[in-house]
Formats: structure tokens, C-alpha cells, sequence
């Protein structure tokens, strides 16, 4: 991975994907008992529910089979967050689930990972859906992978095992891209045998695997970058709010006309020149609020209120940048999209394209294919598409977006796609060029 020197106290956004009983959940809790991030309530609630099962040890995996459905099961189907933290960081973790009808949730933590642990089971090597998640971690842009060879402990811990699952991924890796031209933006793919039952190379690098001399599980979560780190992004600030404080006595602090929002990329200083789009309007920073602390600066993921030295007719979606940015707004857009829906997609409908804090009606102007993830073929799409596709498609929008491409900015590069009919978000997009 990049060296990056990890910001102490930083968030790492991760996931963990892979196909079904490759032992994602085991994972989490494995991570999550060996850091010793477990209350004393939890452990004794999941010891009982191993008991009543019959199991002799502790089924750590029941910390993140939160859903009854899960349990029950033993499967893993909606997306279940957790949180942990050690001295060197705090880690935000997604475990997504593995059944094909449930890709849809898959999609849904990958929007905000940086990191994507892809587990493969040492026994069974690389399958469909291995292939699936990894097609999909680099559809959305997710720069850092690390392929987990699971369950070593069940193939005698074989390094010609793991050599040749090692090989096999590599190859499918380089069919999709995903191991070519982004290295030298900072993305790369790392490989680890583990097993996560035992927690070998997890936290602990235990006597199983000698052959074996990288970093454990954990010490490649620690060094790995954060976002916004791997390139410089242009400064992005989609408004959310107008803020018209009430007049009082303090006229400074009151009487003025700010612009709530979050920063979605790149930094902002007082006295910068901005544009605001999609009319055009520039002005200059006159003023950046933090709650009731000016700012002289602010930067990627805050949430500010900028004022501007001039009246600009500025509302809810519209867009503030630096003056001289590369970002236009258009009326057509170019976007993989992944279906989320058992409702078809219609050419004959009209849908709702919400990116970032503006919305648009729009219309499918043309599905150019569909992508077959197994096989990487570009299929015709017959005017359709079903749950789980993943097809290029173009809109026509009613109303101007200001959009950049995917690869460029995640954050103004994606959008999600909603049925105006039942307000269902049904699709999930990232544009392209």
C-alpha cells in the first residue's frame, strides 16, 4: 500500500465482501475479540447463543449476524455496520453479504470504502461471486484491496494453495483492470493467508504459516491511507441549506446570508474566488462559519457555512467551486449503473437522478450493454434491465447537474436513481467520461 504516514486518530472505512461461508463475519469478530472491543454483555450473549447450538467454541460471527433472518439462516443479508478503534486509529467496518440476490447491499457499502477486504476460501478458490464483488470494488472506485485467502487451517495451511488462488485472482484482476493503470494513482491489491477461525495473521501472526513473512491483517489496516488521500481533488461544495439567521441585537454576528453544506473534496480559504453554479455567479469568500467560530480555512468533509461578498441568488443544489474549475454543468450523463431494483428498468419511465444535494427528472436516453461480470462480455440490453445488472447507460436530465467523472471524484461523481412513483431509490450510478 502507499506510505502514506496514517494521521493518528484518522478513519479507515473498510468492507469485507466475498461469496457465501468464506467467513467474512468470523472475520469481523475475530478482528473485533482480538483488538478487545467486545463488552463483557456481548461475549456472553454470543457464548450463550454458541452453546445453544452445540458448538464447543465461541461462534464470533454472530456479532455481525445481527438480522433474525441471519441467525437463523447463518447467512449474512443486509449490510451490518461496526465500529472499533486502537491506538492508532478508529475503523468504520461494513461486512457485506454474500448471496447473489443481495449484490444490491454489497453496492450499498462499497459507496463509501476505502478498502476492501475480498475473502476467498482456501478449499474452494476463486468463484463467481468473488469474481462479482471484485468487479464491482473496482466499478466504484474502492483504490486499496486486500484478497484474504480464508481458511487456511482446512487445506494443512499449503502454500501452493495459496500460491496458485494468488495466481488466479492476479489473472482475473488484469483482465478487469483492476490490477493495471490505477497502481500509480495509489490503488493497489494485497494478498494474506489467514484463518480467521483460529486468527491467524488477523492480529496475532501465530506458528502455522512460517512461510509466510508480510503483515498481518491488522498492520496493513493500520498503514492503509485514509480518503481523499490518494489524489488531490478540486474544491466541491453542493449547498445543502440558505441560512438567514433572525435579526437581533448583534447585527455582525446575525444579519447576514450564508450557505450551509458539507465539503464533498478539496479545501476553501477566506478571500478565494468562487463560482456558483449552474448560473455562473462569482464572488469571493468573505466569510467561513464553524458554528460561531470563523474559520480562516476549511477543508474535505467539514461541514461549514460559507458567505460570499457579493448577493449571489443562490439555492438548495446548487453548486459553489473555485473560480476557473474544470466542472461544467450538463443536461446528459454517461454513468455505469448498477440495477438495485426486482423492477425492471424501463426505457418508457421517468426517474428521479438525486446527486449530491440537487435532484433532476430524467429519462433513459440509451443502454449502450450490459456487463457480464463472469465472463467480461459486453451483452446487448434489450431495452431493460433487471436486479443486479450492471450496464452502461445515458439520461437525459430535466434539469442541469454538476457532475465530474467517477474515477476523478467519488463524491460528484456518483448518484442513485429513485422511482418518483414509490420513492424507492432503485438504482445506483457512477459517471463516466
Amino acid at each position: 500500500m502507499s506510505n502514506t504516514t496514517i494521521q493518528k486518530d484518522s478513519l479507515l472505512r473498510f468492507m469485507t465482501c466475498g461469496s457465501v461461508d468464506d467467513g467474512k463475519s468470523t472475520l469481523i469478530g475475530r478482528l473485533l475479540f482480538d483488538t478487545k472491543t467486545i463488552l463483557a454483555d456481548t461475549l456472553t450473549q454470543i457464548t450463550r447463543t454458541s452453546n445453544k447450538r452445540g458448538l464447543d467454541v465461541v461462534d464470533l460471527s454472530l456479532l455481525t449476524d445481527g438480522l433474525q433472518a441471519e441467525r437463523e439462516q447463518g447467512i449474512t443479508i443486509d449490510v451490518a455496520y461496526r465500529y472499533f478503534s486502537t491506538g492508532t486509529r478508529k475503523y468504520i467496518i461494513a461486512d457485506a453479504p454474500g448471496h447473489e440476490q443481495y449484490t444490491r447491499n454489497m453496492v450499498t457499502a462499497a459507496s463509501t470504502a476505502n478498502l476492501a477486504i475480498i475473502l476467498i476460501d482456501a478449499r474452494r478458490g476463486v468463484l463467481t461471486q468473488t469474481r462479482r464483488h471484485s468487479y464491482l470494488a473496482h466499478l466504484v472506485g474502492i483504490p486499496h484491496i486486500v484478497v484474504a485467502v480464508n481458511k487456511m487451517d482446512l487445506v494443512n495451511y499449503d502454500q501452493a494453495v495459496y500460491d496458485k488462488i494468488c495466481a488466479d485472482y492476479l489473472a482475473f484482476a488484469h483482465e478487469i483492470g483492476l490490477a493495471q493503470s490505477k497502481i500509480a494513482q495509489g490503488h493497489d491489491i494485497r494478498f494474506i493467508p489467514m484463518s480467521a477461525l483460529n486468527g491467524d495473521m488477523l492480529v496475532d501472526r501465530l506458528d502455522a504459516m512460517p512461510w509466510y513473512s508480510g503483515e498481518t491483517l491488522l498492520e496493513m489496516l493500520e498503514k492503509a491511507p485514509a480518503a481523499h488521500t490518494e489524489q488531490s481533488e478540486e474544491f466541491r461544495f453542493p449547498v445543502q441549506f440558505v441560512c438567514r439567521p433572525h435579526a437581533s441585537d448583534d447585527h455582525d454576528l446575525h444579519d447576514f446570508r450564508g450557505f450551509m453544506g458539507r465539503i464533498e473534496s478539496g479545501d476553501i480559504a477566506v478571500g478565494d474566488a468562487v463560482t456558483v453554479l449552474p448560473n455562473g455567479y462569482q464572488s469571493k469568500i468573505k466569510a467561513i462559519q464553524l458554528g460561531a467560530t470563523q474559520l480562516p480555512s476549511a477543508q474535505t468533509e467539514q461541514s461549514v457555512t460559507l458567505l460570499l461578498e457579493d448577493e449571489i441568488d443562490t439555492s438548495r443544489g446548487d453548486m459553489i467551486v473555485k473560480t476557473g474549475s474544470t466542472i461544467e454543468p450538463v443536461k446528459q450523463i454517461e454513468a455505469f449503473v448498477c440495477w438495485l431494483s426486482e423492477t425492471p428498468l424501463s426505457l418508457a419511465r421517468t426517474y428521479i437522478i438525486r446527486h449530491t444535494t440537487r435532484e433532476s427528472k430524467a429519462k433513459v436516453a440509451n443502454i449502450s450493454y450490459k456487463v457480464d461480470v463472469n465472463t467480461l462480455e459486453e451483452l446487448p440490453a434489450e431495452g431493460s434491465l433487471a436486479m443486479n445488472d450492471i450496464a452502461r447507460v445515458s439520461f437525459k436530465l430535466a434539469q442541469p447537474l454538476m457532475v465530474d467523472t467517477y474515477i476523478s471524484n467519488r463524491a460528484t461523481g456518483a448518484f442513485i436513481v429513485i422511482d418518483e412513483a414509490t420513492n424507492n431509490t432503485v438504482g445506483a450510478g457512477m459517471i463516466q467520461n
